[in-house]
């Protein structure tokens, strides 16, 4: 193959899972544009719309794992498509429940679940099983920005189509665009035998065999018992607890400070589309110091934000300059976590152990979505949450420290 198809290729499978990124991500990070006018249209208080958000912040992350183990071993294309219908569904469902429980099934079970086979866990892995290893570290962070583009670009549509069409409109349209994604599927079909088969060594006649596989069992177990990897879950959770926290109440912050509906859009919009230069710059870095330090300093940054947005006059100005800023760090901890996972085990299961990592980040998610609610419910305020947050990010930033950043030895079981 020569080198110029070897680069439109490379291009071709990070526009697939970058722009898959894009459309699932920037569709559920634009739900919380909607959460007024559900609490509207049903008559729900907000801690019970946020219960169903919650959901879907853990059955994201809970779904994640299992597709992982399912692509690794029948291929992520399958997966993905799946994954993308369950979305479409799921967003084009939503307006028609009427109560918590249906909330939670069409949000919380059907769009996330979907969104979870066709996230990060699923496409960061094909994604390093496709490229060659030089190139993972920049390509992690390019899929990661497709993420924050999406929301960049549909946090905006979203209050457009709602003017237009109303926000049951508005919401369903998101929904069908989504399917723009299921051509990816095509692009990033494959299993994990193929990463075998790249990395394994030629043999007499140059052929290359595939590499010894770790089962999936003994690859889960192996990480379970290994302390970097739970440190680096553990710091994981923390961010999630973070995302799902301004992804699903920021809106309502900025109604709480008495701006504007544009500004909550503008808001959720700058998140995305600072995510997406500090992805990119994230990408870069991680060639070139260590990725724990990287997340140490992430968390670190998003305390110290957090800190000075408090003590701030609440202005559109000071709003829009602290969503610019988290937005830098809002999802610039997927690139590193993702390269520490493929340097600890390699490229054969990692869809599987990272989709692991997911579930703890989703946890921290479910925590950040529906505490928020909860206290704000509670106390009319959201400043526990965001002292909780600080704490949170300052613990994260020590716990980040001890993790031995090497490959492990890995005890090869085949299956």
């Amino acid at each position: 193959m020569s080198e110029a198809i070897k680069k439109h290729a490379m291009w071709l499978v990070l526009l697939a899972a970058a722009g898959t990124f894009s459309l699932t991500m920037g569709t559920r990070q634009t739900m919380g544009l909607f959460l007024a006018d559900v609490s509207k249209s049903t008559g729900l208080g907000i801690a019970d719309i946020s219960l169903a958000f919650a959901f879907g912040q853990l059955w994201w992350g809970l779904t994640q794992p299992f597709a992982g183990a399912f692509a690794d071993r029948v291929g992520a294309g399958r997966v993905l498509v799946i994954g993308v219908c369950l979305v479409a569904l799921g967003t084009v469902l939503t307006p028609m429940m009427t109560s918590t429980v249906g909330l939670i099934f069409a949000i919380g079970v059907l769009a996330a679940g979907g969104a979870g086979m066709a996230g990060p866990s699923v496409l960061m892995a094909a994604t390093t099983r496709l490229l060659p290893p030089e190139r993972r570290g920049m390509a992690t962070g390019i899929v990661n920005a497709g993420g924050s583009f999406g929301q960049f670009v549909l946090a905006p549509v979203a209050v457009g189509l709602t003017a237009l069409l109303g926000w049951m409109g508005s919401m369903q349209t998101l929904g069908l665009l989504v399917l723009l994604a299921l051509p990816a599927a095509w692009v990033l079909k494959g299993n994990s035998n193929a990463a075998a088969t790249v990395t394994g060594a030629p043999n007499a006649e140059g052929v290359r065999v595939p590499a010894p596989r770790m089962s999936t069992g003994a690859a889960i177990k192996q990480a379970l018992n290994d302390r970097s990897f739970l440190l680096l879950a553990a710091g994981f959770s923390v961010c999630g607890f973070h995302v799902a926290f301004l992804g699903t109440h920021l809106p309502n912050v900025v109604a709480m400070c008495g701006l504007p509906p544009s500004i909550s859009a503008w808001s959720l919009g700058l998140l995305g589309l600072f995510n997406i230069f500090g992805s990119l710059g994230m990408g870069w870095a991680v060639g070139r110091w260590r990725m724990k330090s990287l997340l140490s300093l992430v968390y670190a940054a998003r305390a110290v934000a957090v800190m000075i947005f408090l003590a701030s006059p609440k202005t559109a100005t000071a709003m829009l300059i602290f969503a610019a800023v988290m937005g830098l760090t809002f999802l610039s901890t997927v690139p590193p976590t993702a390269g520490l996972v493929a340097k600890f085990f390699g490229p054969a299961n990692m869809a599987t152990l990272f989709g692991i990592v997911m579930l703890s980040h989703q946890v921290g998610g479910f925590l950040g979505a529906w505490l928020g609610g909860k206290v704000f419910t509670m106390t009319g305020s959201y400043d526990t949450i965001w002292i909780i947050d600080i704490a949170l990010a300052l613990g994260a930033a020590l716990i980040h420290m001890p993790i031995k950043e090497a490959p492990l030895a890995l005890h090869i079981q085949t299956a």
